[in-house]
């Protein structure tokens, strides 16, 4: 058995995951919920139960999901209680130890190209790079302090959000603003859900057995936070989300593509600060500011109902999935691969449909049938005859941040 523990640590949040790199499965996984309280009570740990094999029975550890609610003021005291987790339920740390740990980071900005090797320089530079992700790189660096501390003799590697996009050329990441401004602030386009657009082309290539140098693949990730990434020959060209996750798709609660110079008449007429206009952009726009629910069920049910805005919210958000297939389909020249991932990718049919329902010139033929039958794992939606394979993928972020830390560490 080979273990590596995943840590995926928020402002107020740890989720964790212990894999078996020899099988690639989940030995057991867990998400502790509203650390240091913030005015919401008590935090929550819930423990999620890894299936067992087909014929097996699960082993004592796993029998159930559990939850329960107790007093967690900080990350370190989080991974006191995942530890806990772990001596009392199983399966013990003592008899599997994780021989490393794999740690998600945000925002690596222009230093980080690959996973890397935490030490106390990288960890220096991620504090630095907070500038770039306040909400987001502090938080991950909690974590990875408390890890740390609880895992002192480990490697721990950082994999980064941003570091597949590193291979975005400068025309791609260049903003058309004073050059000397640009770079003395690091404004650019850095990219997000790195990992995921990875893993999902990757999964993709081995899929269809084919060599993922020779395709070209456009992979949208659509869940609450939503991006899309044009993908040539295994390498990122082309993405959505830019300086910040803020940029790109309509999202949950964020407005993606805006006018700047909407904000600068909301500033002038509406007296909005800066902290107001991002607190606008970022938590009360999209499907939520345009329908009042950022949950497409939700925006499904008010179409049914007949709600205008649930109508002009879907249709809003179509609209840009589609302006960003065709501006991607000309940038890569043509598409061989489209996937769809994440909630609202892999478990909304209609959504898929909608967002490819005029590319038919492009050699998308989606198959209906397939589109709407439930599944899960890997599977065509398009066609036999289409010349574009379209595909659902579902994504796997923390088994991705398990093969990279493994690969650092084999290295």
């Amino acid at each position: 058995m080979t273990p590596v523990l995943v840590i995926n640590s928020g402002s107020s949040s740890l989720k964790y995951q212990l894999i078996d790199m020899d099988a690639e499965a989940t030995l057991a996984s867990g998400l502790i919920e509203r650390i240091g309280g913030q005015g919401q009570g008590a935090a929550r740990h819930t423990v999620h139960a890894a299936p067992a094999a087909e014929g097996e029975a699960a082993p004592a550890f796993l029998d159930a999901t559990r939850s329960r609610e107790l007093e967690i003021p900080d990350h370190t005291a989080a991974f006191r209680v995942m530890l806990e987790a772990f001596a009392s339920d199983g399966p013990s740390l003592a008899d599997n130890p994780p021989i490393a740990l794999g740690h998600r980071v945000v925002h690596g900005g222009a230093r980080f190209f690959e996973p890397t090797l935490i030490t106390p320089l990288v960890e220096i530079n991620i504090d630095e790079l907070s500038v770039l992700a306040p909400l987001h790189n502090p938080a991950n660096l909690a974590g990875i302090v408390a890890a740390r501390e609880a895992f002192p003799e480990v490697p721990h590697v950082a994999v980064f959000d941003t570091a597949f996009h590193q291979t975005l050329a400068p025309e791609a990441y260049t903003y058309a603003i004073d050059h000397t401004l640009a770079a003395s602030h690091r404004i650019r386009r850095y990219g997000f859900h790195g990992t995921s657009h990875k893993f999902v082309g990757e999964a993709a290539a081995a899929f269809l057995g084919r060599p993922l140098t020779e395709l070209k693949q456009i992979v949208f990730h659509l869940g609450n936070g939503a991006s899309v990434t044009a993908i040539d020959g295994g390498r990122s060209v082309e993405t959505s989300m830019g300086f910040t996750p803020l940029e790109g798709l309509v999202m949950g609660t964020r407005s993606g593509d805006i006018d700047p110079a909407a904000l600068f008449h909301l500033a002038r007429r509406a007296r909005m600060s800066i902290d107001d206009l991002d607190d606008l952009l970022n938590k009360r726009s999209g499907l939520l500011g345009l329908a009042g629910s950022n949950d497409l069920r939700d925006i499904r049910a008010g179409i049914e109902r007949g709600d205008e805005r649930a109508r002009l919210a879907f249709d809003v958000y179509v609209h840009r999935l589609r302006a960003y297939a065709g501006a991607y389909l000309a940038q890569l020249g043509g598409a061989d691969v489209i996937s769809f991932t994440a909630g609202v990718g892999e478990n909304a049919p209609h959504v898929r449909a909608a967002a490819l329902e005029t590319l038919g010139f492009a050699g998308v033929e989606l198959d209906p049938g397939r589109n709407a039958a439930p599944g899960g794992g890997i599977r065509v939606i398009s066609t036999d005859a289409s010349p574009v394979t379209v595909l659902v993928v579902p994504t796997d972020e923390e088994l991705e941040i398990a093969r990279q830390t493994l690969g650092v560490v084999r290295a």
